[in-house]
């Protein structure tokens, strides 16, 4: 049975229509009618939020878990309703609908796992010693939550980065109420998701107003979202532009609070010497593949290769070329990003040193690869060609040596992910890479491709500015919870009053 969406926004529990209404733009299938978010909607469900934050902030560990795991069974319970619809609006195959659905599910289950263990409290204990000069008192300390968190659904990822996604799974596991701006390019299938939530809170008989979700609108919408003072967290995915015009609101309020934000990266990879030698064709192919993956459409997408200029460097090229030429057209997710693609392969194509390798025509919705070469001494003159282009476009960039590769890897902006290409005769060039990676990205991997990021223990999906508005934290893996904590110390507080969690 297909699932038609109502068009409403889920308020702590309620269902709510509007009089002003847009229509999705799926990618195939029919078009629906969804209300607009309103700034009275944002302060309805801030405020329900903030209500509810006195009792889910001090519920116990057991019981968020169990709203975490009850959230992934009505997931799953409407897992063939949920594919159709998340491909319908963003052109996506059922494999990955199917593949990001499972992630989104692990994910939640992995956080009621991780909190019913207790460690991300980092709970410590200084005993008294009241015989010390000057005495010290017994102190407590323990990580709390902060309190409601607005968070942004991602064009990219409908279902893993979005209503029920990292940003909002961590929240609730550490006990904040959440309020989500969906996003318009899958509004229905937000509202599938945001309907899971409504009938895991009901079904555990806890307050609706832990969560709501409130449609796409205008841009007053999530700008009154960021600045509502009953807001105290804001986790975002999305553009540079986008997310640094909230980032600039979160910083000016009358009370700052944290914005979180994922903005961009071209995940530069360094192909060493004897890497390329022995293996460049292979490297090529690997790399085609992940440069081309869901039409490059991930903020880990491999859009650099730095290589030492030479015949190696020309073998690998032809490669990648070789192996981009068969790609066949592919589904954007919206006509604004298809369109941003479009000019961003135009800005590099006009570029000063850089020559077209492969090129076609993709119009509409559609995309098809590209891939450029430029020089290192025409990469460090241009800022502009370190800028991510959002789709499967590809720049070669080639060093004269290996002190201009360090050079190049010193001009990077921050990045979510740095990857080294290398074989044994390659390891005193990469220890000469990795002080400099590490200071330049949150993840750096070895022989492989960026795209796919494991959720777990110790990943860090996060980096520098502008990968991220804040380098000591991560959107993805278990540790992404402690955005949303802060540590309280308890001096000389009777057992009788302290949270339970600390007796």
């Amino acid at each position: 049975m297909s699932f038609k969406p109502t068009g409403k926004h889920l308020i702590a529990g309620k269902w709510i229509g509007g009089e002003a209404t847009f229509m999705s733009e799926p990618a195939h299938g029919p078009a629906h009618e969804f209300s607009v978010g309103t700034v009275a909607l944002v302060d309805q469900a801030a405020k329900a939020a903030e209500a509810a934050f006195y009792g889910f902030g001090y519920s116990t560990r057991a019981q968020r878990a169990a709203l975490l795991n009850r959230i992934a069974d009505e997931i799953e319970a409407r897992a063939a309703e949920i594919t159709e619809i998340g491909t319908q609006e963003t052109g996506l195959p059922e494999a990955r609908l199917n593949g990001e659905r499972g992630r989104t599910t692990g994910q939640l289950r992995l956080f009621a796992s991780h909190i019913e263990k207790g460690d991300y409290l980092d709970r410590r204990h200084d005993v008294a010693l009241p015989d010390r000069t000057p005495p010290r008192p017994d102190i407590k300390m323990m990580q709390r939550p902060i309190g409601p968190v607005a968070v942004f659904g991602a064009s990219n990822f409908p279902l893993a980065f979005s209503t029920a996604g990292g940003d909002t799974a961590a929240a609730l596991a550490a006990g904040c109420p959440v309020v989500v701006k969906g996003h318009s390019a899958h509004p229905g299938t937000g509202e599938i998701i945001a309907q899971a939530i409504d009938a895991a809170l009901k079904a555990l008989d806890m307050d609706p107003g832990i969560f709501s979700l409130i449609q796409g609108g205008k841009r007053d919408v999530g700008s009154s979202l960021v600045q509502h003072p009953l807001i105290k967290a804001v986790g975002f995915t999305g553009s540079l532009a986008g997310g640094r015009a909230l980032y600039d609101l979160c910083a000016q309020r009358p009370e700052p609070i944290p914005f979180f934000g994922e903005l961009g990266s071209v995940n530069p990879m360094f192909l060493l010497p004897e890497a390329i030698k022995a293996r460049g064709e292979a490297i090529a192919k690997g790399w085609a593949g992940s440069l081309t993956m869901g039409a490059g459409q991930f903020c880990t997408n491999p859009g650099i290769s730095v290589v030492i200029d030479g015949p190696e460097a020309e073998a690998f090229i032809s490669a990648s070329v070789a192996a981009l030429e068969p790609t066949p057209v592919q589904t954007m997710l919206t006509d604004g990003i298809a369109s941003a693609y479009r000019a961003g392969r135009d800005r590099i194509a006009a570029s000063a040193g850089v020559q077209e390798l492969l090129t076609s025509t993709c119009d509409l919705r559609n995309a098809t690869p590209y891939l450029f070469v430029t020089t290192g001494k025409e990469w460090l003159g241009n800022h502009y060609l370190g800028e991510e282009v959002f789709g499967p476009l590809g720049l070669v960039v080639k060093v004269g040596d290996a002190e201009e590769m360090l050079t190049v890897a010193r001009s990077l902006q921050g990045q979510l992910t740095c990857t080294l290409h290398l074989d044994d005769g390659d390891v005193e060039l990469a220890r000469g890479l990795m002080p400099i990676l590490e200071r330049k990205a949150g993840r750096v991997l070895a022989n492989g491709y960026p795209t796919g990021v494991e959720v777990s223990e110790a990943m860090v999906h996060g980096g520098p500015y502008p990968a991220s508005t804040n380098f000591g934290a991560t959107s993805v893996g278990t540790l992404s919870i402690r955005r949303f904590l802060r540590p309280v110390s308890y001096q000389n507080i009777p057992d009788a009053v302290l949270p339970a969690d600390l007796v």
